[in-house]
């Protein structure tokens, strides 16, 4: 808003009338304080749009608790509620220390950034506090993605210290490569744009999602499956969450959060496209909105009926991870795409989840809240969605800082944007497998990554946390039913002899 704004002394002078004292100088001073005060609400605005969006990135932690603390079995509760109180407190501590200065301490090379470590010389522009939390709230998120993969097994020391390592470190590193300005792959980077076009990852399927759901399949991978999720024959055995209610309140939470998580990621919010117009960048914003919404929508409703053809009941968990994977996919193109088509992102995002599963039962591989399936696998698709659907038009509006940028491969703007976007998911899986697959590995090997099959067949509430989350105990692995109740018959009322 500032920068549309003009105030001209010479202009302001001829209405000052003839009477005024040197009115050039006044007029310079009026237009000088007009000026400046319209800049500074302009910072103010923006500031506050970031940070209500921090707020709601934030708010989805609790999303994560609640989900995953009903996707478990109730004699793992304590121990998931607490890890995702740690994914934000850890992060917290470890992302100000190192992990911000990773990601954005700029002037740097392409790989890591190397300022502001414990934010020293902060703030300074394009940076403020604004900024710091809004990315922190993001790199929680991968964190907390992670720690549903290898839920009700692993020990806790093991989620303190992956948590430091991929907050503190990995995770920032990756967000250097495609949103610093300095990044290798960054869209933001004009100096040196890969492909002419950098990668469209505007709100991290590959960053955030894909980053948290390759850390999960490693951890899981190394560990293992749950005792009891494949018999003896080989045959997939369910291990279901033990509330569907937690389950559902958890994946609202998280939807209500992805409105900060997506439209958020503009940063700001008061920059017209055309100074005067209705349209204006809080257009993209609400657009970005509901792109978001309509591809979450789409794969619940595909995930609903796909699973009931495949199983033979409507399962509502089912239909709540694949509205998550809409969200998940759209996310990298949700500010450059029309809306019809992240219809198509919705309904090809829960098709990949549904696939992911499938596989992943073959392999007998274990992900309690499939979460490696859900944001690695719909995050992979969502990047290459942006590569085919990203429109001309909203392409050079959201990432103005280049002209006729290359846009989706279906759109008619070539292949160039899809090829840096398959290098964006090559390089990603690449090099979280580098770095997080042997830290789980030296945990393995060093008896800090799995609890004993004891204390996973009590629970680590009990052994571990000194008691249940609840007071009834939790379905036996080796009954059919569900929670086993006691009906309690009313006692007759004594009549009174009065």
């Amino acid at each position: 808003m500032a920068t549309s704004l003009t105030c001209s002394p010479d202009q302001l002078a001829q209405f000052l009338g003839p009477n005024t004292t040197n009115p050039t100088a006044a007029a310079t001073y009026l237009c000088e304080q007009i000026n400046n005060k319209f800049s500074d609400t302009s910072y103010a605005i923006d500031t506050t749009y970031l940070l209500f969006s921090a707020y709601l990135v934030f708010s989805m932690q609790l999303g994560f608790a609640m989900l995953c603390a009903g996707s478990v079995r109730a004699k793992n509760t304590m121990n998931i509620m607490l890890t995702n109180v740690l994914d934000a407190a850890t992060g917290g501590i470890f992302y100000y220390l190192f992990g911000f200065a990773f990601a954005f301490g700029s002037p740097s090379n392409g790989f890591i950034g190397h300022h502001f470590f414990s934010l020293k010389s902060f703030p300074t522009p394009p940076f403020d506090y604004s900024t710091f939390l809004y990315q922190w709230a993001f790199a929680i998120a991968a964190a907390g993605i992670t720690s549903g993969s290898i839920a009700e097994r692993t020990q806790f020391v093991a989620y303190l210290i992956y948590s430091s390592f991929l907050t503190g470190f990995v995770y920032p590193v990756v967000s250097h490569w495609f949103w610093s300005t300095d990044g290798w792959a960054s869209a933001f980077n004009t100096n040196n744009l890969l492909f002419n076009t950098g990668v469209i990852d505007f709100a991290g399927s590959g960053v955030v999602h894909m980053v948290g759901g390759i850390a999960g399949l490693w951890g899981a991978l190394i560990e293992g499956p749950r005792i009891g999720r494949f018999d003896h024959s080989g045959r997939s055995v369910a291990l279901r969450g033990h509330s569907a209610s937690l389950v559902v309140l958890g994946t609202f939470l998280l939807w209500f959060g992805w409105y900060g998580f997506n439209p958020g990621s503009f940063n700001k919010i008061l920059s017209p496209y055309n100074s005067g117009s209705f349209y204006g960048q809080w257009s993209a914003v609400g657009r970005t909105a509901v792109t978001t919404t309509l591809a979450g929508c789409t794969a619940a409703l595909t995930t609903l009926f796909g699973k009931r053809i495949l199983s033979g009941h409507w399962n509502v968990t089912d239909v709540c991870n694949g509205l998550l994977g809409g969200f998940a996919a759209i996310t990298a193109g949700c500010s450059v795409v029309e809306p019809w088509a992240a219809i198509i992102c919705g309904f090809v995002a829960a098709l990949v989840l549904i696939s992911c599963n499938k596989l992943a039962e073959k392999l007998k591989f274990d992900d309690p809240l499939e979460a490696a399936q859900l944001h690695g696998g719909c995050g992979a698709w969502g990047i290459i969605f942006t590569a085919l659907f990203a429109s001309k038009k909203y392409v050079n509006e959201v990432y103005s800082n280049k002209a006729d940028r290359p846009y989706g491969l279906f759109m008619g703007g070539g292949g160039r944007l899809l090829a840096a976007h398959v290098i964006q998911i090559l390089v990603i899986v690449g090099w979280v497998s580098a770095t997080m697959g042997p830290l789980f590995f030296v945990l393995h090997k060093l008896k800090l990554l799995r609890i004993s099959a004891e204390d996973e067949m009590a629970g680590m509430d009990m052994t571990r946390h000194g008691g249940f989350a609840y007071i009834y105990h939790d379905e036996d692995d080796s009954q059919k039913g569900g929670i086993q109740l006691r009906k309690i018959e009313p006692r007759s009322a004594t009549p009174n002899s009065n």
